[in-house]
């Protein structure tokens, strides 16, 4: 087998390898006769067909097969004599060729950048530095009697914090629009559940009244008709309501099948504390991840972005489907929206695995069996998740994968300044709005 390699970019490549015919018209013949063995054709008995008419009925078919399949073999043999390592799938071409010559064929295809990091030096990361405090728990105890509130009807001008039921018609330029109608809707005032100025008109409305709120909806909106447009809606007022919080006493406490508040404390302050480390973690490997991809730029693959792009875009599709939102079209969405990310996701991948190769990185099993233990925890049955986990290799794999992220996270940290970034526990488990 003949083999040269022409670099026609920084990381394509084109292969043109020629194959000996005879490893060809060998592995034909091998195959006609088999093939002649059990084929039945009308007028020959079975095993009996002769070879010419065997070749003459499946010879093309079976030298397309074997061409195929010397092309793939030949092509990753090559691959290995050259040590060549391709970034996607190859284009073949086949050349053409006399009867008797050798096969040959190029294969045109991308290999992955060498990846040499930046220098470490001079570089910091943020930490979060986070102690849970006792009004931290105070703060937890509040939600915790806001979602067992009770309300009871009032007579008189509602307050913020109230609870109304209203019924409204919405109208953009005097015409009603749809969604814009809604009976016996319930509506806390304060929550930001509306549009922003919505809830503030009806602070002081009482029981019966009729008033008009006039609002603009924001630029981002999603139903993209209605972005930045005024609208006026039209408002009656069916009942105001107070909330009625529970005490917060032992009979609170039972309430949660735990006998008194101070061991209601003690369990929440461990599941704060869990909740805590992880976001701790999480927004540190970002910082270190958001360095790496800020401090390395790689050529990429434009194979491994585009995979990369479709692997985000069938994600998108997947969870909106979950959600009934129809996908149908969506194929005509312009897969660009996703390429920064998807650059971004390659890149990472690619100096993850640089990491973990040249410094010899293994997840050790112990580590492994504690983070799928630490995952399981968090459901109702953490054994059967366990297990599910250790059912399939590939399950598994994922969470290699993560703890092979965190000891790359660990090593890089060894390397650089990290400096602590004091902030409250409320204002690290703030919610994206």
């Amino acid at each position: 087998m003949q083999v040269s390699v022409e670099a026609t970019s920084a990381l394509e490549r084109k292969m043109t390898v020629a194959v000996p015919a005879e490893r060809v018209d060998q592995e034909v013949q091998k195959r006609l006769q088999s093939l002649s063995r059990t084929v039945n054709l009308p007028g020959f008995r079975p095993g009996k067909v002769p070879a010419r008419v065997v070749a003459n009925k499946y010879g093309s078919k079976v030298r397309q097969e074997v061409m195929d399949e010397v092309t793939r073999t030949s092509f990753y043999e090559a691959l290995t004599a050259e040590k060549l390592q391709p970034a996607g799938m190859p284009v073949f071409e086949p050349k053409p060729t006399g009867e008797n010559d050798n096969i040959e064929f190029t294969a045109t295809f991308e290999v992955y950048p060498d990846v040499e990091l930046a220098s470490f030096e001079g570089v910091s990361v943020e930490r979060p530095a986070v102690e849970i405090a006792e009004t931290d728990i105070d703060g937890m105890i509040d939600k915790m009697r806001r979602q067992r509130v009770e309300w009871e009807e009032v007579d008189r001008a509602a307050k913020t914090e109230d609870q109304l039921v209203v019924d409204f018609v919405g109208s953009v330029d005097g015409e009603k629009f749809a969604g814009g109608e809604g009976e016996n809707v319930s509506l806390v005032l304060g929550s930001s559940t509306f549009i922003p100025g919505f809830e503030d008109q009806l602070v002081g409305c009482s029981k019966g009244d009729e008033t008009a709120v006039n609002v603009t909806f924001p630029e981002g909106y999603q139903a993209a008709e209605l972005a930045g447009k005024a609208a006026e809606f039209a408002v009656t007022i069916q009942s105001v309501s107070e909330a009625k919080l529970p005490e917060i006493d032992e009979e609170f406490a039972k309430n949660f099948g735990i006998e008194n508040l101070d061991d209601l404390r003690g369990e929440l302050r461990k599941s704060m504390q869990y909740e805590l480390d992880q976001a701790i973690k999480g927004k540190t490997k970002q910082a270190v991840m958001d360095m790496l991809f800020e401090n390395n730029a790689i050529e990429l693959p434009k194979s491994l972005v585009d995979d990369e792009i479709n692997a985000l875009m069938n994600q998108m599709k997947a969870n909106l489907s979950k959600q009934g939102v129809p996908v149908d079209g969506l194929d005509m969405i312009d897969g660009k929206m996703y390429e920064d990310q998807a650059r971004r996701r390659v890149t990472l991948s690619l100096l993850i695995s640089e990491i973990v190769k040249s410094n010899d990185l293994k997840a050790a099993p112990e580590k492994i069996r504690e983070t799928v233990e630490t995952v399981a925890s968090t459901y109702d049955t953490p054994d059967e998740v366990v297990k599910w986990y250790y059912a399939e290799r590939e399950r598994l794999g994922q969470i290699e994968s993560v703890v092979l992220e965190e000891m790359v996270v660990d090593w890089v940290l060894e390397k650089i300044q990290v400096e602590d970034q004091i902030t409250t526990f409320e204002t690290l488990m703030e919610r994206p709005k």
